[in-house]
C-alpha cells in the first residue's frame, strides 16, 4: 500500500496535503433538451435510462427547468409534467432555469425577472406537493450580468423570492456533443453507420469531459491554491442517458467523491468576488480570475471540442 513506511507524521502530512476532490453535479433544460425543438420518439426510454443510471450512481443532483418545455402548441402536457415528478420522486431537487430558457442580456433585467416567475408556475405547485419549495436559480448560458449593478439587482431579486444562484465552476461544451448525438440519431438511415457514429461519440464525450475537469483543475489551483468543492454542468439528453454512467465511474476513479450543491457551496470560494462584465457566459473560476486581474495567459489551453464533433454537430464553431 502507497502509506506503508510513512510513519505517523508522514502519513498525516500525506492525508493533509491530498486533494479535497468533491464535486456537485448539477442537470439543465429539465424535462428534456430541446424538447421544445425537436420530437424524439425514444424520449421515454431515454429519461427513464438517465434517471436509472443517477439513481444507481447513487449520486445527489440538483436539476433546472425550463417550464416552455413542459408546453405543447401553448398547452402544459401532462406526460411532461410527469418527468418532473419523476426527477422528485427519485429524490433529486428541481430548481428554476427560467421559463424560455432566455438570454438576460438580450432581453434586459425586468423581462428576464418576469420569465423566472412564470418558470415556477408548475415547479412550485409539483414541489409543494412534497413540502419542498424551489431554492436555486441557475442563469441560461451562464450569462449573469453584464454589470455588477446588473448583478446585483438580479441576486437581490432572487434572494426576495428564495432562489440561490447555482455557480458553475467546470463549464463545458457538452451540449455541441449531445447536438451531434441527436443529429446522427435522426438522420443516419444506415444502422451499422449509425450505431458506429453513436459509438465514436460516446467514447470521445468521456475523455473530453474529464479533460476539461483536468483544465478547471489546474486552474482552480494556479487562482486559488488548492481545489474548491466544484459544481459541475450537463443537461439532460439522449448523450447522458447512455453515458453518464461511465462518466461519473471515471470521475470516482480519479478520486472525486459527488457531494450535494449546498454543500459545495459552503466552500469559501464561492464568497470570491465577481470580476467578469462581459457578454458571454464563462465559469465561475474564470469570473473569480479576472476579479483579481490575471492576465490573458491565465486562460489559455482549455480543450475544445474536435473538428469531427462541431461537423456532426452542424455548428461550426463552439
Amino acid at each position: 500500500m502507497r502509506w506503508m513506511g510513512l510513519g505517523l507524521l508522514g502519513l498525516a502530512a500525506a492525508v493533509q496535503a491530498a486533494p479535497d476532490q468533491r464535486i456537485a453535479l448539477t442537470i439543465d433544460d429539465l424535462p428534456w433538451q430541446r424538447l421544445d425543438e425537436r420530437d424524439d420518439p425514444e424520449l421515454a426510454q431515454r429519461h427513464a435510462q438517465l434517471l436509472a443510471a443517477l439513481k444507481t450512481a447513487q449520486v445527489p443532483v440538483v436539476g433546472f427547468v425550463n417550464e416552455i418545455k413542459l408546453e405543447r402548441d401553448g398547452q402544459v402536457q401532462p406526460a411532461r409534467v410527469q418527468m418532473l415528478r419523476d426527477w422528485r420522486d427519485a429524490g433529486f431537487e428541481l430548481g428554476n432555469h427560467t421559463r424560455g430558457h432566455v438570454d438576460l442580456h438580450a432581453i434586459g433585467l425586468d423581462a428576464y425577472e418576469q420569465d423566472i416567475l412564470r418558470g415556477e408556475q408548475t415547479l412550485r405547485p409539483l414541489l409543494a406537493e412534497r413540502g419542498q419549495t424551489p431554492r436555486w436559480f441557475r442563469h441560461p448560458y451562464l450569462r449573469a450580468g453584464e454589470t455588477p449593478q446588473q448583478r446585483a439587482a438580479l441576486a437581490a431579486f432572487l434572494d426576495q423570492h428564495g432562489y440561490r444562484i447555482a455557480p458553475v465552476t467546470v463549464d463545458n461544451s457538452e451540449w455541441i456533443w449531445a447536438f451531434a448525438y441527436d443529429h446522427v440519431r435522426d438522420t443516419e438511415a444506415d444502422p451499422v453507420v449509425r450505431e458506429a457514429r453513436l459509438r465514436q461519440l460516446r467514447r470521445g464525450y468521456v475523455p473530453y469531459m474529464l479533460n476539461k475537469l483536468d483544465y478547471y483543475e489546474d486552474q482552480s489551483r494556479q487562482l486559488l491554491g488548492r481545489l474548491p468543492a466544484q459544481v459541475w454542468l450537463m443537461h439532460a439528453n439522449a448523450l447522458n442517458a447512455a453515458s453518464i454512467d461511465e462518466l461519473i465511474a471515471a470521475t470516482r476513479r480519479r478520486g472525486y467523491t459527488f457531494i450535494t450543491l449546498e454543500q459545495a457551496l459552503q466552500d469559501p470560494a464561492y464568497a470570491h468576488a465577481d470580476g467578469y462584465n462581459g457578454a458571454g457566459g464563462i465559469s465561475w473560476i474564470h469570473r473569480w480570475a479576472m476579479a483579481e486581474g490575471k492576465p490573458r495567459s491565465f486562460y489559455a489551453g482549455e480543450p475544445k471540442v474536435p473538428r469531427w464533433v462541431l461537423e456532426l454537430a452542424g455548428i461550426a464553431d463552439e
